[in-house]
């Protein structure tokens, strides 16, 4: 499967309709941004099961903002709604198949109960 471009409008869905989504935020002035997208379109062909989005950090301010992104390009991975990996910079072709297979490679149960854990402990603050 090839990258597919999403928006502050479809964000949300594409996060909670698919078990692991990799977002790509860039921007088109962005050589760093440049040099990471061929590296995240030949990922995305070689894991149909996973889908590769891209956000344009320009046409998207108040998300980029309310997620905190403050470098670009920044990958972040979610695994059944949750994120699971978050990081400023371009990474090369073999770090991000190691993302890949790491965030594949998740106990979900394990994520789970610890994310519980952590809304519990906020909630009696």
């Amino acid at each position: 499967m090839a990258t597919i471009e999403i928006t502050a409008d479809n964000f949300e869905d594409t996060i909670t309709d698919n078990d692991i989504v990799l977002v790509d935020f860039w921007a088109d002035w962005c050589g760093p941004c440049k040099r990471f997208g061929p590296v995240y379109e030949k990922a995305s062909e070689e894991y149909d099961e996973i889908v590769f989005a891209k956000l344009d950090t320009d046409a998207n301010p108040e998300l980029t903002g309310l997620l905190g992104i403050e470098g670009i390009p920044t990958l972040m991975a979610f695994r059944e709604g949750v994120l699971v990996f978050n990081q400023a910079g371009a990474l090369p072709g073999h770090a991000l198949k190691q993302v890949v297979d790491a965030v594949k490679g998740l106990d979900m149960v394990e994520v789970h109960a610890e994310v519980a854990k952590l809304k519990a402990e906020h909630s009696h603050d």
